[in-house]
């Protein structure tokens, strides 16, 4: 697909548009296990970042220095949520139940691994697994139990399963495990790397189980697959993490230098206790301040996702270190997100206040397409990306549950499935992605509960590793001022 024009509205100031073909028509086309089409999500990203080095959007952030003061144009929008109604809680209710269906179904019983996607729409005989897939999973498995989904002699099996896998058999090197592998033997798949963010989400799974399970094995399991990761391998001799290695190239030629989810892993690194990352590498990405409506945060050119992962874990509720207040740095970042789709409906009219959210997805031309914004990337069409509103629960209750129970309502016969929603569709074109992908899946899942009872916050955060990780890049509990037009200040560290 080609790229899209854009053009500027005077009404609400410009809207930011990737020019560069390269960066804004990042794709790959998904054909079963055909290896030499498939990139995973951070590659592409790492070709988008890599690009817009010489874009000329650089104008529109800056780097963040310590104890930004400067006071907002405009205050944030968004507000304390009010608690769930019946009905919005038996809505998630249904929703959570359906996405631990595609969890405890698309693994296997033997290894515990998730397959990476699954068609939904006819049988699928895949065996491609993702280890962030699976770190979802045993998360999923936490909350499944919670929830009376499985008894808990189900849960332990799956979850002891699993833990067994990852410590005898599945691939890995310095105790990183590669992103794809054959769910059945734990195998390599596709020459895939070994991924940083991909066992920094599995990790997250391992150390969840690990607090909410009551058993000897699964807590000595999930400390000895922890402890036998070389993060300062990762970090080789810099303070900049690497996106990945593999056998044949060595580390990939892209880094972690920019705001987005790699907050968990170096979080996770800073919170070892053998081979840890030193302190002062929190301090050496850069966060670089957006300004769209009024609203301003720190971002990154790149999908709504990256202001979802770290935060589906780690608990920056009412916490912030020198630079800012992750969470209502999130609510800013996705109402900024909303403000854009909104401002798309000019040229896409199926998005509205009831339909809005572009992330990371499945695409009816292009394949997986890296989208979203603002500013603007990838060839927008009109396409809903659910686990965009999904993953933005904790963050925007109402505007996130308002679009899904839209979508569950209105498009509910192609858009909704036995694990909950697909992937994307598209209203203008009817059309319905007949795939769930794990992640996606994962991350609606888990803010979900996170917006009902804090679950995985709670049960995470008990890890001395997650606290250890946290007190040494200097987070401090605070109260957030309740006061009109100081969000945007408390978020950016004022």
């Amino acid at each position: 697909m080609g790229q899209r024009k854009g053009a500027d509205h005077k009404a609400g100031g410009p809207r930011y548009q990737l020019a560069n073909s390269k960066v804004a028509n990042l794709s790959y086309k998904h054909t079963g296990e055909d290896r030499c089409q498939l990139y995973s999500r951070r590659a592409l990203l790492g070709q988008l970042l890599g690009a817009g080095v010489s874009l000329p959007l650089a104008g529109l952030g800056r780097d963040l220095p310590q104890a930004f003061e400067e006071t907002p144009s405009q205050p944030a929008a968004a507000a304390a949520p009010a608690p769930l109604s019946k009905e919005d809680d038996a809505f998630l209710e249904d929703l959570e139940r359906a996405s631990f269906a595609f969890f405890w179904e698309q693994a296997s019983p033997q290894t515990g691994l998730v397959k990476d996607r699954c068609n939904v729409r006819s049988t699928d005989h895949t065996v491609v697994a993702s280890i962030a897939a699976t770190g979802f999973g045993l998360t999923a498995l936490c909350i499944g139990h919670k929830r009376g989904y499985l008894s808990f002699a189900q849960a332990r099996g799956r979850v002891l399963a699993t833990l067994r896998c990852l410590w005898k058999e599945l691939a890995r090197h310095r105790g990183f495990f590669f992103h794809y592998a054959n769910m059945n033997t734990g195998e390599r798949l596709w020459d895939s790397e070994v991924s940083s963010i991909d066992t920094a989400i599995l990790l997250c799974g391992v150390l969840t189980c690990r607090e909410y399970f009551p058993d000897y094995e699964i807590r000595r399991l999930a400390i000895d697959i922890f402890n036998r990761l070389d993060w300062s391998w990762l970090a080789e001799d810099t303070p900049l993490l690497s996106m990945g290695w593999t056998p044949e190239i060595g580390f990939l030629p892209y880094r972690w230098n920019d705001y987005s989810e790699l907050m968990m892993i170096y979080l996770l690194g800073m919170g070892a206790y053998y081979r840890p990352l030193p302190a002062q590498t929190w301090t050496s990405w850069k966060r670089v301040t957006f300004e769209y409506h009024g609203l301003r945060y720190i971002g990154s050119f790149a999908p709504l996702f990256i202001n979802q992962y770290s935060q589906a874990w780690f608990d920056f509720r009412k916490k912030r270190d020198p630079y800012a207040d992750y969470f209502q740095n999130s609510i800013m970042a996705t109402e900024a997100h909303r403000i854009f789709c909104l401002e798309l409906a000019r040229q896409f009219p199926d998005y509205s206040k009831d339909l809005w959210g572009i992330s990371a997805s499945d695409s009816q031309f292009g394949g997986y397409v890296v989208w979203g914004g603002p500013p603007e990337m990838g060839p927008i069409d009109g396409t809903v990306v659910p686990s965009a509103a999904g993953g933005s629960l904790a963050f925007m209750p109402e505007a996130a549950l308002t679009v899904l129970r839209n979508i569950k309502t209105r498009y509910g016969k192609g858009a909704w499935s036995k694990y909950g929603f697909v992937d994307a569709f598209n209203p203008l074109t009817n059309w319905y992605d007949h795939d769930v992908i794990g992640i996606d899946t994962g991350i609606t899942m888990l803010m979900a509960e996170n917006l009902r009872t804090g679950f995985v916050w709670e049960t995470f955060m008990k890890n001395p590793e997650a606290q250890r990780g946290m007190d040494r890049a200097g987070f401090k509990p605070y109260q957030p001022s309740s006061l009109p037009g100081t969000q945007q200040k408390i978020a950016l560290g004022g």
